[in-house]
């Protein structure tokens, strides 16, 4: 049984309320942890705080940490979630699809990270996971603006983890595949058999999946890692 202790520390998650994030929020209340989550729903979970908040939105994410720096000395640690999708192929991909991704999965993170800093510098165990996707390494037929704005998630997450490492905090990327969430569910099933067949385990990952491989990079046994993309994806991308 995998475990992990997370008890006294505080933990941010956005997109924390559904979906992998939700999965990866269960499971650090249940190794104690205590989650503010930052999302556009709210859930109701013994250990969590809600925070309705659009990350594109610089003014919203800074009064967000304006409020949990009046509440606590630090954050230990960050797990980026939130993200959306808007299929296209490029040259049919209306400017506000390519805006409105671009916006939540890149801009978003950015600002969150800029303005969690003051917090997890006060940690002496600082760590971010940046959900990015396999996508973002090698393209996707009709994800144009979701693959560029994983792609540029990596490069911000390895920059940030050059800038940050001073200061004694990590920062690390989880590239995941096909993954069973209810967005996945919606999609066509040709699509989704496709996609499983691509991988060398012959099946798709679970929530659960991202979420031991999220717990570990913040935990202390990876200590030592920063700068990392780690694929969760059954040897899809290979």
């Amino acid at each position: 049984m995998l475990t992990f202790d997370f008890s006294g520390r505080n933990i941010v998650v956005t997109g924390g309320a559904s979906g992998i994030g939700l999965c990866i929020t269960q499971n650090l209340v249940n190794c104690g942890a205590r989650v503010f989550i930052l999302d556009r729903e709210t859930i109701e979970l013994e250990g969590v705080s809600t925070f309705i908040c659009d990350v594109a939105d610089e003014k919203a994410v800074q009064d967000v940490f304006a409020k949990l720096g009046g509440e606590l000395d630090q954050v230990d640690g960050l797990v980026q979630c939130a993200g959306i999708t808007r299929d296209s192929v490029f040259w049919k991909l209306a400017e506000e699809d390519w805006d409105k991704v671009l916006d939540i999965n890149l801009k978003g993170a950015f600002l969150v990270m800029k303005h969690a800093m003051p917090l997890l510098r006060g940690s002496d165990s600082g760590s971010v996971v940046n959900l990015s996707s396999i996508n973002g390494l090698r393209g996707k037929f009709g994800q144009a603006n979701y693959a560029a704005s994983k792609a540029g998630l990596i490069g911000l997450s390895k920059t940030a983890a050059k800038e940050c490492g001073h200061f004694g905090i990590r920062v690390n990327v989880i590239a995941p595949g096909l993954v069973l969430t209810p967005l996945i569910d919606a999609l066509p099933e040709k699509i989704k058999s496709t996609s499983i067949a691509e991988s060398a385990l012959g099946r798709a990952s679970l929530p659960q999946d991202v979420a031991w491989s999220a717990l570990f990079l913040l935990s202390d046994q990876a200590r030592q890692i920063t700068g990392e993309v780690l694929k969760v994806d059954g040897g899809q991308y290979i």
